[in-house]
């Protein structure tokens, strides 16, 4: 397959207050009784300040999450924010923030929400004699390496109690932070408890910059990928999402670039656009891509039987769609030619050396 060349972009001008940020808008949130958007009506003509993002701390009661959903492969996981400062457009945790009051817009990627107590309140839980050991994911939601975690260091916090109790972890990241932590990531990896996987949508950097505004750039990421699996660490390629018409010609040079620097499985997804995400990604997609957003929208449209996003689809059910089976086979035969797809790439991670440390069981460990 020929390779896939740079888009060509023509952007149209953005607001100052804008400039870094994926979002075009910031309408309130599905919840609200009062329904609010901004307006353009010539009057104003002075460019406001860019938005800022603040932080608002949280102090929940527990920090894992359990679900119940056949349509994941994890049933626990921890979110140590809420909102994501990326920015990433198609972002499906948006609708999110509509739970907290707020828009799934730019108060997603600037109005956050920090979890300082996450490791404590870890701690706590796993020390529970009724607890259950099963492999943790983090990352599934909004990402733990986001560029606040440089300066809150939560997620670095949640490795060294899942460390200390040698509970297994599998970490999705868009963001070369992730490297930070290889001294904590290495030695679990070396013992089948860590398990990483890079997000990389494009490596088209100008694409990557509108898309994923606040995000590593392509050759982070890739690098990122690198380091972990030289680490001894099982690494994984996430291509997702892939969006008809636009990043998805990338697909294969994305996954054989990744098996090429040593990542042993992989996945992907294509775009989906429930609730308010469906408007912010038209939005989007008229002012950066004018010339691509029938094409793309109607490629999303038959996918989805006919609408922007059919909910049946998106929990599992049956492909639909020339063009999604399409994807689906070339996903199969990039993995088949690349190994990607070998039934040792992703062993289970190991969850029988799981211990409580000896300073909170006050028990020695027989084996130490």
């Amino acid at each position: 397959m020929a390779r896939a060349t740079p888009l060509s972009f023509r952007p149209k001008s953005l607001p100052a207050r804008e400039k870094g940020r994926g979002a075009r808008s910031n309408n309130s949130g599905r919840y609200e009784r009062e329904q609010r958007e901004e307006v353009d009506d010539g009057w104003v003509e002075d460019v406001p300040g860019s938005v800022k993002t603040t932080v608002t701390l949280e102090t929940p009661r527990k920090i894992v999450t359990h679900n119940k959903s056949p349509y994941v492969g994890f049933d626990r996981s921890i979110n140590p924010y809420r909102g994501c400062e990326h920015g990433c457009v198609y972002c499906f945790a948006r609708p999110t923030h509509a739970y907290m009051g707020l828009s799934s817009g730019l108060d997603f990627e600037t109005r956050l929400f920090a979890k300082p107590d996450a490791a404590r309140l870890l701690e706590k839980e796993l020390s529970n004699p009724n607890y259950k050991v099963r492999s943790i994911a983090i990352g599934t939601n909004t990402d733990a390496y986001q560029p606040i975690e440089r300066h809150y260091l939560i997620m670095r916090r949640i490795l060294q109690t899942l460390s200390a109790f040698n509970h297994p972890v599998s970490v999705l990241t868009k963001s070369d932070l992730i490297i930070r932590d290889l001294d904590i990531l290495g030695p679990m990896g070396e013992k089948n408890q860590a398990r990483c996987m890079l997000s990389i949508t494009t490596e088209d950097r100008r694409l990557a910059r509108a898309m994923e505004p606040r995000a590593s750039t392509p050759p982070r990421r890739f690098e990122a990928l690198k380091r972990l699996v030289g680490e001894g660490i099982t690494t994984g390629i996430m291509t997702g999402p892939m969006i008809p018409g636009l990043n998805d010609p990338e697909m294969e040079t994305i996954l054989e670039k990744a098996a090429e620097m040593g990542a042993t499985y992989a996945a992907y997804t294509i775009l989906r656009l429930p609730y308010e995400i469906s408007q912010l990604w038209q939005e989007w997609l008229e002012a950066f891509a004018p010339h691509r957003a029938n094409r793309v929208m109607r490629h999303i449209r038959e996918i989805n039987g006919g609408r922007n996003y059919d909910p049946d689809w998106a929990r599992g059910n049956e492909v639909k769609g020339i063009y999604a089976k399409l994807m689906m086979q070339r996903f199969g035969k990039v993995l088949e030619r690349t190994g990607l797809n070998r039934s040792d790439g992703r062993l289970p991670l190991d969850v029988s050396q799981f211990r409580i440390p000896e300073k909170l069981s006050g028990q020695r460990d027989l084996f130490f």
